[in-house]
């Protein structure tokens, strides 16, 4: 009786793997493939695998694939970096690495009581250029009776903020590219 059970549970995963392999191979998700248009060196076939998509690297995750959804982590990217380094005296509100947004809690700097301004950075792409960032600003004027309006303003602080956060995202480059030739270019020490 033990055999049986014993048997009737094999058949039953052996079954089960059968329906599941079918299940695979109707839908397409398992394609068999022709030995004669496959590289048999495997760096040619990773090439060829990339080329068409098929495959993901770490490399691939930190340059720009060009309009295809780009992953990084935020402190890798010098914008963002730079971006949180200009506005940390503001209070934050919003920060959304991965929908590439910044958004500052209303600000008063105490010369107007009734004045606040918020800021609104916008990442357009990972390359450190001028039209990378959408720089929004709005101002909101309360009177006495706390009645606010707000309006979206254009004025010389977003292009102030804009250079800034160029200049700093520019530095951090650099910082990247000076430690990244100091590990290629590391000597071997020379034991006398």
């Amino acid at each position: 009786m033990r055999i049986l059970n014993i048997i009737s549970k094999k058949i039953s995963n052996y079954i089960i793997f059968i329906i599941i392999f079918s299940l695979i191979a109707s839908c397409g998700i398992y394609k068999p493939s022709d030995a004669r248009k496959i590289p048999p060196n495997s760096k040619e076939r990773v090439k060829k695998n990339l080329e068409e998509g098929k495959g993901i690297t770490f490399e691939g995750l930190r340059k720009d694939s060009g309009g295809s959804t780009n992953y990084q982590f935020a402190t890798s990217n010098a914008m963002w970096r730079a971006t949180l380094e200009i506005l940390d005296f503001l209070p934050l509100s919003n920060v959304d690495y991965s929908g590439g947004i910044i958004t500052t809690d209303w600000y008063n700097e105490g010369t107007a009581s009734d004045e606040s301004i918020k800021i609104t950075i916008r990442f357009l792409t990972n390359e450190i250029r001028s039209d990378g960032l959408k720089i929004i600003i709005h101002k909101k004027i309360c009177n006495t009776q706390q009645n606010c309006t707000v309006q979206k303003i254009s004025s010389a602080l977003e292009d102030e903020l804009m250079v800034a956060i160029l200049k700093k995202a520019i530095l951090y480059e650099k910082e990247v590219e000076k430690k990244k030739k100091k590990k290629i270019f590391k000597r071997p020490e020379i034991k006398d």
